[in-house]
């Protein structure tokens, strides 16, 4: 589901003009800022409507439930990745970033700068952002492939990774951002293990992702 941005500009913003005319968009179009107004339930009081929500090009994007593979994929890079970075860096899930008015994403993973690991945070700026990690999902295959790299590249955050599956096991797709192009380009596609130098020293089992252990951390 999506709601696309209008003309105009209202810099009054609060919960109940957001949503005054809903399902459109308010005044000016939904911006950047406009998603830590929103309440967690929805205009009609649906339970955690707005929980899983970001911002592509002025629009709000609905995220579909998780499959629990997704799940584990997330919470099992998440803690390997936390476990394996240097004091400088940490692994966070599920938050966004605030690339500007129109472009706040909420990749599966990122890691980010330790000394902005704030709990009160709701997003982070591309600047602090070294690696994002998206999980392919069935809803999410269009946005992953081709829409949130672009943004992610033209923000200038460094690493992007893909991850899939492949006969039952994750496989991850690794870019690099050309900084002449300001574009990803890939630098390798792993299975079973992965082993890289950027953006830190990282070496784990892929298939060990999905087994208990990580996935519970």
């Amino acid at each position: 589901m999506t709601s696309t941005m209008s003309e105009t500009t209202d810099t009054r913003r609060d919960a109940d003009s957001l949503l005054a005319n809903w399902p459109y968009p308010p005044p000016g179009g939904w911006t950047a800022d406009d998603l830590d107004l929103l309440p967690p339930d929805g205009p009609n009081g649906e339970p955690d409507f707005f929980k899983r929500v970001e911002l592509l090009d002025g629009a709000l994007i609905f995220m579909s439930p998780q499959r629990r593979i997704h799940e584990r994929l997330i919470r099992g890079l998440t803690n390997y990745l936390d476990a394996q970075a240097p004091e400088h860096l940490a692994a966070v899930s599920q938050m966004d970033i605030k690339i500007n008015k129109v472009q706040r994403p909420s990749p599966d993973i990122l890691v980010i700068d330790t000394e902005v690991a704030d709990d009160d945070r709701t997003s982070y700026d591309p600047a602090e952002v070294h690696l994002v990690v998206e999980v392919v999902s069935p809803e999410s295959k269009f946005r992953d492939r081709k829409i949130k790299p672009l943004r992610y590249a033209s923000a200038g955050i460094k690493h992007f990774w893909r991850i899939g599956t492949e006969n039952g096991g994750p496989i991850v797709y690794v870019y690099e951002l050309d900084p002449a192009s300001q574009t990803y380009v890939p630098s390798g596609i792993h299975h079973g293990e992965l082993s890289l130098e950027v953006p830190f020293s990282i070496k784990l089992d892929l298939n060990d992702l999905l087994t208990r252990s990580s996935a519970t951390g």
